[in-house]
């Protein structure tokens, strides 16, 4: 599809076929005004500041949907736009409005309740668009006046459609190089901006903000972008646009990437390209100042890479997500032969905690959030005990076997009139998030949406016993090697090789001890499907998400077994209707305690 061409407001940049020449800032004030030198000329020094976010995942204010209260956790971090706002408030009034940049590397329109309802329940691709709502993030991020924003992968969870009714929305680019069209070839959104920054008596500064996003996407929303967009590699495609962004003039070039440091990729060899590849990047490709990092949910107030090819330093910083922190690229340039050159960027983060929310950002969004909060709060069913997932990473726990028991009925009742009806139906089923809890007596929908926290769909795909043994030999690598006799630390047993919590499945309708004493690939033992062990020839159908069914964690035999049906809908609705056509959520009905961690063959946990 051919780029189109959009006036921003002022100050921002008009964009046409990814090559963007921006609007100018306005007259440096007085206060900042550079000192005059010994002849009584102006130095041709000056200095300016690059603020960034990442991974907001929908929290424009800081507020937790799930809990209908405050965001709190024990580190005491705050989260959301509003909090931002007040410290990006802060730096401007500090070095002069007309110095500071604001961007963003993805990650923006999933992630919370709030963000859910204006894709899904009250959306905002809805025709006529005039009357379709306005998304929070948008109001809050063009109210922060943001000047550009990578696409992050999570932005392609609700569609493409989504996507471009969220761009529509933005006074600001949503930049993506590597996002490519895949009919005519070229980038579906602006690959870069450059912003002016005016400098009294001397020339302006150029800023390039170059946006890549992360080519997994190809993997974890196939369905989505599958025959409409292709995703290339990070430092591939750097290495065609900088060199264009520094041809169209920019002085100074930040990339923002939705892509880690240096962590290993997710997806083993189904893709030609990293996952977290701004080092890389930064190393190999020349003309780079300065990288604001996404996509890996980390703190990195600074990392400095050589580039191997000129010699000279990048900086690269990721303030931590949702909102926790900002980071801070300070840049002092000197003019020489005409050009500005980077003389000096040193990056920093700064913590949300420390500040009150904007009440201007907050008052914004006031009324989407009173909506939001009037939907999660609704009753949709009781329970009959507290179910909480804690101890999921280390014990077979009811909430998580309840995942496991809608997804299974679910596809049941779908093949009933098929020719898979009589093969078993199994499941799979991960603990996302560590605070999740359905509390005894009234469940709300929000109790519902806080144990299923992403967007998946649900799959079935034809596997054999054997297949199903590989599956879980893999998924117990999410476990350090325990040795017998050794102290248990808890804190030292998962997440081996940073593997996070999701992708540790468990599979609901088989039982198998976890051997934790043994290597890795031989910890499965006493793996059994209705009493019986487990054949290795025996065909069953397994119900999964959409994002292990497309290979995402890389889990072996999923992504090419036959899927013999799909839903559009996502596993949290389904989850949530089927409490509500119960009425009622006992263990008693679906919990079947399934696994154990053993080491040596005795349990660890009684």
């Amino acid at each position: 599809m051919s780029l189109k061409r959009r006036e921003f407001v002022a100050g921002t940049a008009a964009v046409a076929a990814g090559v963007a020449v921006a609007g100018t800032a306005a007259a440096t004030p007085a206060s900042a005004a550079q000192p005059q030198s010994a002849s009584g000329k102006q130095p041709k020094i000056w200095s300016f500041t690059v603020l960034g976010t990442t991974d907001v995942h929908g929290h424009a204010l800081n507020w937790d949907y799930f809990t209908d209260a405050e965001y709190e956790d024990k580190a005491q971090n705050d989260v959301g736009l509003a909090k931002i706002s007040t410290l990006v408030q802060q730096v401007r009034d500090e070095v002069g409005h007309d110095r500071v940049l604001l961007i963003d590397a993805g990650d923006i329109i999933q992630g919370t309740q709030l963000s859910y309802y204006y894709a899904r329940v009250d959306p905002i691709t809805a025709e006529p668009e005039y009357k379709a709502p306005r998304h929070p993030m948008a109001l809050a991020m063009n109210a922060m006046r943001y000047d550009a924003a990578a696409l992050g992968n999570h932005e392609f969870n609700y569609g493409i459609d989504t996507v471009r009714a969220f761009e529509r929305q933005c006074h600001f680019p949503l930049l993506a190089a590597n996002a490519i069209d895949a009919k005519t070839n070229r980038p579906a959104f602006p690959p870069y901006i450059i912003k002016k920054l005016r400098v009294p008596h001397g020339p302006h500064i150029k800023v390039g903000i170059l946006g890549l996003t992360n080519p997994g996407i190809a993997i974890w929303d196939k369905d989505n972008v599958a025959g409409k967009m292709t995703f290339n590699g990070i430092p591939e495609q750097a290495a065609i646009h900088v060199p264009r962004v520094r041809s169209a003039g920019a002085d100074v070039v930040v990339v923002s990437a939705h892509s880690g440091i240096d962590e290993p990729s997710s997806w083993g060899d189904q893709l030609p390209y990293a996952e977290d590849a701004s080092a890389a990047m930064a190393a190999t490709v020349p003309g780079i100042d300065a990288v604001l990092v996404g996509h890996t949910h980390k703190e990195v107030p600074q990392r400095l890479v050589t580039n191997t090819a000129t010699g000279k330093t990048v900086v690269l910083s990721e303030p931590y997500c949702w909102g926790f922190r900002l980071s801070r690229f300070d840049f002092v340039v000197e003019l020489v032969d005409h050009q500005w050159q980077v003389t000096s960027c040193t990056a920093s983060v700064l913590n949300s905690n420390t500040v009150d929310e904007d009440p201007k950002i907050a008052a914004l969004v006031q009324q989407e959030h009173a909506a939001v909060r009037a939907y999660v709060n609704q009753t949709i069913g009781t329970c009959t005990q507290d179910l909480s997932i804690a101890r999921a990473p280390f014990q077979c726990v009811p909430i998580v076997d309840l995942i496991g028991k809608v997804q299974a009925d679910t596809v049941k009742a779908a093949l009933a009139s098929t020719s898979y009806a009589n093969l078993p139906v199994l499941a799979q089923a991960a603990p996302f998030n560590r605070t999740a809890d359905i509390p005894s007596g009234t469940v709300r929908l929000r109790d519902a949406a806080g144990l299923y926290i992403y967007e998946n769909t649900l799959e079935a795909k034809l596997m054999t016993g054997a297949q199903l043994r590989d599956y879980l030999e893999y998924t117990a690598e999410y476990f350090n090697t325990l040795a017998v006799g050794a102290p248990i630390v808890e804190s030292a047993l998962t997440n081996a090789n940073n593997r996070p919590d999701y992708n540790f499945d468990e599979i609901y309708g088989l039982s198998y001890d976890i051997d934790v004493s043994q290597p890795v690939g031989s910890r499965i033992t006493n793996l059994k499907y209705a009493g019986a062990p487990l054949a290795d020839t025996a065909q069953f159908v397994l119900a999964v998400n959409n994002y292990r069914g497309n290979g995402g964690g890389n889990f072996p035999h999923v992504a090419t077994a036959q899927m013999v049906w799909s839903a559009s809908d996502e596993i949290r609705n389904t989850i949530i209707a089927w409490v509500k056509a119960k009425g009622q959520i006992n263990p008693a009905d679906f919990y079947l305690n399934g696994w154990r961690l053993v080491r040596g063959g005795v349990p660890l946990y009684s």
